[in-house]
């Protein structure tokens, strides 16, 4: 084999047309090894004796696209001292773009011996291990281009690649659990029907099965287990592992954009799959341990671990910085993905032990040309001491506001003393976020997530049932802040359904109308359960995979979020950009937020106060936003009066007095899908409006201007986007009844 000098970056295997450039970070080697493997099993050893400060580089003529290639490095191996090298192991390159196979747990994974962990293993890992590949960067975007729509415009979807896509009948088997089925119209239709705006994938970066799962028949479902930050995980592809799932995400992406839709990654910086000292050596931990693993101070035998799965990346050191930041730099320039959240995002945050907002991550990313222009959304914790950061990001980041989700739970479950703290979190968490001088776009809001219960399980279940996941029903959140609605599980009971239906229904609609940006959990609008699993992570199965084959009440469930997202998108006041200021605007009473007692009054310190309430009605005033749009003109919008009652009866409200409005529609009712701005019924100040127990009665104001569609003129006098209220599922990438088109 021909070799030529090279050159020490870019980092990883660079293809340029004729050859690839291979270069390695280590300042623990004393010797590195290129590996290139054949379709034999042969392999050729070519010594790096380039060195270049600590980037150890070669360039081979004639080597491209689908060469299988790993690294052997020879050092010290004292684990004492933070050094685990061990030339025996095969082992992954941290820049790899493209990841052949999967580790298969075998011993020979293990750097050390298991009956002394201060000596070697020289077992050879190659036949276990997984194989990095030279891929292709050629590919045909058209005239793709990031699609950046601002965040009070945007409702995500987090979802699963496999999850959402493995059940669906309208896709070839060969695509359900890929990311080109993800890309099929029967998806992407679904997703631009439901009025979603991107796409928010749980783990694509390259993941490794634990073998502890697979001992039991079980696996990484969630994929929160990372060994490659630059390649797209290959057991999402219908392509096959030799690079071609590079292709196959890029032409995903491409799929989603034409549709409107952006992709936002959900990434795992903050530790890899190597786990604790007992883990297998597969890349970092046999390149260069000290560097890129935190290690206990005065034990470097053992890892410092914020993150519970065994170790945590070493964020004060250049080259692990590097790492991350080219990183997310490649997924925005070469893969064309608009943003990132950032999983336990705390952890990347310290730099020694406390958690510091301005550690020198936080300062690589605000000063980037490209990452800094994306979507950036924290997972605002970690497991470590004072990981709890909810509130606390730089003012460039959003975070999943985990407050958002107890308070809206506590008050639908009729919690006492909810009441303030969900009024918070409608509004758009101003606590949290305005003393920073950040806007409603920090918060993230959600009722569920992929951590936690579904929605219909949020309602059907107060306990949670995890017993599948052989831990014993230990694992898991146990305090969900759930409600059953009077059985646990699984009923026939009527009264009990329909109760679950309304609480459902409850949750999305306030969701939608939140100041803030909403994510829903994929299949939440189709009813998906998980049978009470509030930790289903390793569950691969129909458990976890969405349903496609609805009946009459999902398909009901899936109208209803439609339409309230319908809503959202058609009125301004439900997305402000900025705070609500509970003054009135250039001095023309109403506020541009009041809060009202049932009785039709305002709200006292007092009424605030009651532990007992569970009733309340908020008017939103169109005419008070107070924003401007892009050209400078006034934003204004119909007003809303939401009648909010998490009680166990029904509560009358009376409607305020004629300074608020003096005709009042239903816009849509949590307990009679049949309300809506179609029925002639109207209310006058002072007139009473039934909410039925634990219900939503949302009023808009109707003083003639209102378009047909819903909402009035947008801000360039086009009408407000038909909410498509006739629940016609044709062309929507839903099967028909009985699970076929």
């Amino acid at each position: 084999m021909e070799k030529w000098a090279g050159h020490p970056f870019p980092l990883g295997a660079d293809y340029d047309g004729a050859g690839t450039n291979f270069a390695l970070f280590t300042e623990a080697a004393e010797n590195v090894e290129l590996c290139l493997l054949d379709d034999d099993g042969g392999e050729e050893r070519i010594a790096l004796e380039e060195v270049d400060g600590v980037i150890w580089h070669a360039y081979l003529p004639g080597v491209g696209p689908g060469q299988r290639y790993g690294y052997r490095v020879s050092g010290p191996y004292d684990p004492d001292g933070g050094h685990r090298c061990n030339p025996a192991k095969l082992l992954l390159d941290p820049y790899a773009k493209a990841v052949e196979g999967q580790a298969d747990g075998h011993r020979a994974l293990l750097g050390y011996r298991t009956d002394d962990p201060d000596r070697p293993d020289f077992q050879d890992s190659r036949a276990h291990t997984m194989l990095s590949v030279v891929a292709d960067p050629a590919f045909d975007w058209g005239g793709d281009r990031p699609i950046k729509r601002p965040y009070h415009e945007s409702v995500m979807y987090e979802a699963h690649v496999r999850g959402l896509t493995r059940r669906h009948p309208d896709l070839p088997p060969e695509l359900r659990g890929t990311y080109a089925g993800l890309a099929n119209p029967a998806v992407v239709d679904h997703l631009t029907r439901l009025g979603v705006t991107a796409v928010e994938l749980m783990p694509v970066h390259q993941f490794v099965q634990d073998g502890h799962l697979l001992s039991r028949g079980l696996t990484n479902y969630w994929g929160y287990n990372t060994i490659g930050f630059f390649a797209p995980h290959n057991a999402y592809s219908a392509s096959g592992g030799r690079g071609g799932q590079v292709t196959e995400f890029k032409s995903m992406v491409k799929a989603l954009h034409a549709a409107g839709i952006e992709v936002i990654l959900d990434v795992v910086y903050n530790h890899t799959a190597e786990g604790s000292h007992l883990g297998p050596t597969l890349s970092f931990r046999g390149i260069d341990n000290a560097s890129y693993y935190r290690l206990v101070d005065d034990d470097k035998a053992h890892y410092f671990d914020t993150t519970g799965t065994g170790n945590s990346l070493l964020m004060r050191h250049p080259n692990v910085l590097q790492l991350i930041m080219d990183s997310l730099r490649y997924w925005v320039t070469e893969m064309h993905v608009d943003g990132f959240r950032f999983d336990l995002a705390a952890t990347l945050a310290r730099q020694f032990h406390e958690v510091d907002r301005l550690s020198a991550f936080f300062d690589l990313v605000q000063q980037d040309p490209v990452v800094s222009r994306v979507k950036l959304i924290a997972e605002p914790w970690d497991v470590g001491d004072g990981g709890y950061q909810v509130g606390n990001f730089p003012q460039l980041w959003s975070e999943w506001n985990g407050k958002y989700r107890d308070g809206v739970r506590d008050f639908w479950r009729g919690q006492e003393g909810a009441l303030p703290e969900f009024a918070s979190r409608l509004t758009g968490s101003s606590d949290l976020y305005e003393v920073d001088h950040r806007r409603p776009r920090a918060g993230i809001n959600f009722v569920t997530a992929h951590d936690g219960f579904t929605l219909r399980d949020l309602v059907s279940y107060n306990d949670k049932h995890n017993d599948a996941n052989g831990e014993g029903n230990r694992d898991g959140e146990s305090h969900n802040r759930s409600w059953n609605c009077g059985v646990e599980g699984e009923t026939a009971d009527p009264d009990v359904l329909a109760l679950r239906a309304r609480q459902q229904r409850n949750f999305l609609a306030t969701l939608l109308i939140s100041q803030g940006v909403p994510m829903l959990c994929h299949g939440d609008e189709l009813g998906r359960t998980q049978q009470g699993n509030n930790n289903a992570y390793c569950q691969d199965s129909e458990l976890t995979w969405v349903d496609w084959d609805l009946g009459a009440d999902q398909r009901q469930l899936l109208d209803f979020t439609r339409r309230m997202i319908a809503l959202r998108r058609a009125h301004p006041v439900l997305r402000m950009r900025r705070f609500f200021r509970g003054r009135p605007s250039g001095g023309l009473a109403p506020a541009d937020l009041t809060w009202l007692r049932p009785d039709g009054r305002e709200m006292s310190g007092q009424d605030w106060s009651r532990s007992d309430a569970h009733a309340i009605a908020v008017h939103l005033n169109g005419d008070g936003i107070g924003e401007r749009d892009m050209q400078g003109r006034p934003v204004r919008d119909d007003s809303f009066l939401v009648l909010l009652n998490s009680h166990w009866e029904h509560v009358v409200f009376t409607l305020p007095g004629p300074e608020f409005g003096d005709c009042w529609k239903v816009e849509a009712d949590t307990a009679d899908l049949s309300a809506g701005p179609a029925g002639p019924a109207a209310y006058g100040p002072g007139e009473r409006v039934k909410a039925e127990a634990r219900s939503m009665v949302l009023l808009v104001r109707d003083d003639g201007t209102r378009e047909p569609g819903g909402g009035r003129p947008d801000v360039a006098g086009r009408p407000a986007a038909d909410p498509g209220r006739d629940g016609d599922t044709a062309g929507s990438g839903l099967p028909r009844e009985g699970g076929r088109r």
